[in-house]
């Protein structure tokens, strides 16, 4: 028998009614027609939880689906490169790193070096997950924005990628992000709920489906911790770990991210019409030139000794003196909001 390589890989996620493969595989993968996802399956190149199936098979939650090929994955080849790396736990199963903002996480067209995956490659140059280097993305169990900071988790073997896979999958894992978005939210608390798929007329951004006909379900609960009147930090929970989410979704409810170039949030959205308080907004967008979001705290079960993890990240420096800015201004401005 020859051998097989993975191409793709999915993970059915709870609450996935019955759908035919071709069906389902059509849906997730851009630019192939069901025609070619039927004539892999017949091909016997349509893996689900490491049997072959066939186009007619209906996928079910926690479904392992792979996609094989007969030859490598020829995308991208794996630099490893020796990149500073905040390294917050490691053991034989995985690692945990605090991102920086600006880095991207994994090699794609027009970002070949200098991401998370680089650096990893070069330290977890003997993990079984980073011995091939046609795999681009190596023991990624989930992702963050190359302009957000914060936690993530890799796996360095298949047993922890598929036990990790499938908490995200789940939506058992526990994530928190701390974020500055524009304008004085109505509640303490809240829940943002709605579709979210890719932008009609702009595929580089998210778009907020609300009456669910596109797009996934999606769930961001908020936490207001402070109001500065015109800008608000919050913390905010994720139910479901869509792609942009809580850009996107607070983008939908008018109050998008803070210096957020591609949901708006860049321009001064709130606030007088004063020159003194163009200006301070102008340096805080300088101070930090990115959108305003921190993956502060992450925890899942570990997939080998079945305990709870659990970790927190400071704020980043350019987070911390936006914040401080913004307390400044609070306490000596003059004017009532």
């Amino acid at each position: 028998m020859e051998q097989l390589y993975e191409h793709y890989r999915f993970i059915v996620e709870e609450g996935q009614s019955p759908e035919r493969i071709d069906v389902f595989l059509t849906r997730k993968l851009e630019g192939k027609s069901r025609t070619q996802i039927q004539k892999a399956a017949k091909e016997n190149l349509i893996y689900v939880n490491d049997q072959p199936v066939k186009a007619n098979y209906k996928v079910r939650p926690h479904d392992v689906i792979q996609i094989m090929m007969p030859q490598p994955k020829k995308e991208i080849e794996i630099i490893a490169e020796d990149l500073p790396l905040e390294i917050v736990y490691e053991d034989e199963d995985l690692i945990v790193i605090n991102k920086q903002a600006g880095m991207v996480v994994h090699p794609s067209y027009g970002h070949y070096t200098g991401t998370l995956i680089n650096a990893l490659a070069h330290h977890l140059r003997n993990a079984p997950l980073f011995k091939n280097n046609n795999d681009i993305r190596p023991g990624l169990v989930h992702r963050i924005d190359k302009d957000t900071s914060g936690l993530l988790v890799i796996a360095k073997n298949e047993k922890a990628k598929n036990f990790l896979s499938r908490q995200f999958a789940e939506h058992t894992t526990y994530r928190r992000y701390i974020a500055m978005v524009w304008g004085d939210l109505q509640t303490d608390e809240g829940t943002i709920i709605g579709h979210i798929g890719r932008h009609p007329k702009n595929r580089k951004i998210m778009y907020v489906y609300p009456d669910g006909r596109k797009g996934k379900h999606a769930i961001t609960h908020y936490k207001v911790l402070k109001r500065y009147g015109y800008v608000t930090l919050v913390e905010c929970k994720l139910e479901t770990g869509r792609t942009h989410q809580i850009r996107a979704h607070f983008k939908h409810i008018n109050h998008p991210l803070f210096n957020d170039a591609d949901y708006g949030g860049d321009k001064i959205l709130w606030g007088t019409t004063y020159a003194k308080y163009k200006q301070f907004v102008q340096n805080c967008f300088k101070i930090m030139p990115r959108q305003a979001l921190h993956a502060k705290s992450l925890g899942f079960i570990h997939p080998s000794t079945g305990k709870k993890m659990y970790f927190e990240s400071e704020l980043p420096e350019d987070f911390k003196e936006l914040i401080k800015r913004w307390d400044n201004y609070i306490k000596h401005r003059q004017i009532e909001i």
